[in-house]
């Protein structure tokens, strides 16, 4: 079977006297009937030419599944008089949200199926499920398109009554005022930007809502909860370099917001309620952040204290405030440290860790009055785990872990963590895990996987999906590129903006780091990534396609410049701090010099697998499917390259916990395909 070819149709992109042809510009035409049938075409052929792997991915899918507990649930967190748990039954795709009340030994409560409710749709998500401060009402928010638009409904707990009221158009969350009748909600706009805050009344007609905020500079979003004090109404209003902070007496919802501190350019904070203060955790003098306290009366930044100073080598992450002590999330290293301080004495000390490469996080901690802090602890070896720790007596008690159905022995398997030399001298943590008999002879399959955006660090999260790579010889490693915060704000910042290409270059480095170990070969190298992560898989094969055997990218950001000149698409306005404003000249001549659909050039790429969805609200799907249409017309190999377009869901796949992992078996089946691994 012959690959589709998409048509030529000329299209001329003029911008500071720079003017790009764009042929497949015509693909953004997402009501086109020929737009449709370009994709099908693709999806045909991508059928056909891994017809083959066919019984091996529904193989690939079964073991993956089969690893995963059918009847499970969360630990139970008690909030407010009532113990929430959120939980699965057999195959059933959806969660069950219950309660109950008091105790765990009482009847439980359904507060919401979703498996009923999703009967009939091909994408079904749920978002938001808050109950009312007299826990009689519940709010939650549905998507049944896969755009992260939601419509937020309400139930009567006691009566099981839908009520009429429904919002639409929203992010799904609300925060409750304390009188159990209103509520606070956003609402966004054209381009999916949260910019709108509303006042609802419940029973009242939607379309007489007040409007509370209106968020006017188009690189903010906003959004609105309530503290975990309950006793304020939070309004957000946030861009990517800069915040603003607003809030209300919960108690009295029909009076003014009052700011916290006005925005300022660069300047970053966050905020958490505690008695009579606010604590908040800022970039205000300070690059890795610092905490702040300063009385609810008088919020300026003039009158901030300060509580814990700003360090060069950890970054403050997050805070959480019990009475009797201050938990701190911070990152050193690359890795997450929980560290306690006891508000009386202003002792501290660190919950020990004893691995190379591991998560810790904060995890459901609604009381103020506990002794007792709740934490996550994942690594490439070790599952999900949910501890509880008393702060005074320094002992944790293991509350659950991950089952792996079918068996798993951590002591199987071996993670580590390398140090790449960037080609600036930098050294980029690379964290991995493999089989223990494996051997480093050069020839073994590995995975390199990285995102590098946004400050968002990769952590190394143990996962069972992984085991059908791990378990086949593979590799497993992740770069933790600059771009990422894993090594603190300056990590970020040297990864962004005109720094960019580091994030590429770093992830090259990596590569070659770890053939130079002996894990692995040119021949044997994949590579994988999504959304910004998938843009660092086009740059990469862009600048050194010849030390990758096989390229996998999701979703992938690669139109960087036409994206970015359209104001009119999802998120533009507010990447600019991001990936700068082409607009500018500086750094479209900049953005041009590392944008993958631009860049492509006649010449050898990898064999390439590329994902989206045709619902995309994140990166739309044409930015792909024009990407695999000039690839197609301009390589010089005979590398098999396969776009899919999910023609059902966005962004973030399937909304099922099993039917997501369709794509993980078709990508596997991929990959191991190249190295000639079908069983």
């Amino acid at each position: 079977m012959s690959a589709p070819k998409a048509e030529k149709k000329k299209k001329e992109l003029t911008k500071h006297g720079d003017t790009r042809i764009d042929n497949y510009y015509w693909l953004n035409e997402r009501e086109n009937p020929e737009v449709i049938k370009y994709l099908k075409a693709e999806n045909e052929y991508t059928k056909n030419m891994l017809g083959h792997t066919e019984g091996f991915q529904k193989k690939l899918y079964e073991e993956i599944v089969g690893r995963i507990k059918k009847d499970d649930q969360s630990v139970p967190y008690k909030f407010n008089g009532y113990y929430y748990i959120t939980r699965f039954e057999n195959k059933n795709e959806y969660p069950i949200y219950s309660r109950k009340k008091e105790n765990l030994e009482t009847d439980e409560e359904i507060m919401l199926n979703v498996n009923e409710l999703a009967k009939g749709f091909d994408y079904f998500h749920v978002n938001g499920v808050k109950v009312s401060p007299d826990n009689k009402l519940l709010a939650y928010g549905v998507d049944t398109v896969s755009r992260r638009k939601y419509t937020i409904h309400f139930k009567n707990l006691k009566t099981g009554e839908i009520l009429e009221d429904k919002l639409p158009n929203t992010t799904g969350s609300v925060a409750w005022a304390n009188d159990n009748k209103t509520v606070f909600y956003t609402v966004k706009d054209e381009t999916l930007r949260p910019y709108k805050i509303y006042k609802h009344i419940l029973r009242t007609d939607p379309k007489t809502d007040e409007l509370i905020y209106t968020e006017n500079d188009a690189t903010f979003n906003c959004l609105v909860y309530q503290s975990k004090s309950r006793e304020y109404i939070i309004i957000a209003s946030s861009s990517t370099l800069s915040d603003e902070y607003r809030f209300l007496d919960a108690n009295d919802p029909s009076r003014e917001f009052k700011i916290v501190q006005p925005r300022e350019k660069d300047l970053e904070y966050s905020i958490a309620h505690f008695k009579d203060k606010l604590y908040i955790l800022t970039n205000y003098k300070a690059k890795n952040f610092r905490l702040m306290e300063t009385p609810v009366t008088n919020t300026l930044k003039e009158n901030w204290k300060e509580v814990i100073p700003h360090r060069k080598d950890v970054l403050i992450e997050d805070i959480e405030i019990f009475n009797n002590f201050l938990a701190v999330s911070e990152r050193k290293d690359g890795l997450n440290h929980l560290r306690i301080i006891n508000w009386k004495t202003n002792n501290d000390y660190y919950i020990d860790f004893n691995e190379e490469t591991y998560v810790a996080y904060f995890s459901v901690n609604p009381d103020f009055d506990s002794d007792v802090i709740r934490y996550g602890y994942s690594s490439l070896t070790v599952p999900h785990s949910t501890f509880d720790y008393n702060m005074i007596s320094k002992k944790q008690t293991l509350l659950k872990q991950s089952e792996v159905v079918g068996g798993y022995n951590a002591d199987n398997y071996h993670a580590e963590r390398l140090w790449a030399t960037a080609q600036d001298g930098t050294k980029i943590p690379i964290s991995l895990v493999y089989k223990k008999r494996l051997k480093k002879d050069g020839k073994n399959p590995l995975l390199l996987y990285a995102y590098g955006s946004y400050g968002y660090s990769t952590e190394p999260w143990f996962s069972s999906v992984r085991l059908s790579l791990l378990d086949r010889g593979f590799v497993y490693a992740i770069a933790h590129v600059r771009g990422g915060e894993e090594m603190g704000r300056s990590w970020y910042e040297a990864g962004k903006l005109l720094k960019k290409k580091n994030t590429f270059t770093d992830f090259i480095n990596c590569g070659e780091h770890l053939i130079q170990q002996n894990f692995t070969n040119s021949e044997h190298l994949f590579a994988m990534g999504g959304s910004a992560g998938g843009l660092l898989m086009g740059a990469i094969i862009n600048m050194k396609p010849e030390i990758f055997k096989a390229v996998v990218a999701t979703v992938p950001f690669v139109d960087v410049i036409t994206t970015m000149l359209d104001e009119s698409i999802p998120l533009t306005t507010g990447e600019y701090d991001e990936w700068g404003n082409p607009n500018k000249k500086e750094y479209y001549d900049y953005m041009l010099s590392y944008s993958p659909y631009d860049q492509l050039e006649a010449k050898d790429y990898p064999a390439m697998l590329v994902t989206t969805g045709l619902h995309d609200s994140q990166v739309q799907y044409w930015e792909p499917a024009k990407w695999v249409a000039k690839l197609r017309d301009m390589k010089t190999d005979d590398n098999i390259l396969l776009l899919k377009t999910n023609m059902d869901y966005g962004h973030g796949g399937a909304s099922g916990r099993f039917k997501i992992y369709e794509e993980t078996a078709l990508e596997y089946a991929f990959i191991l395909d190249q190295v000639n691994i079908n069983n």
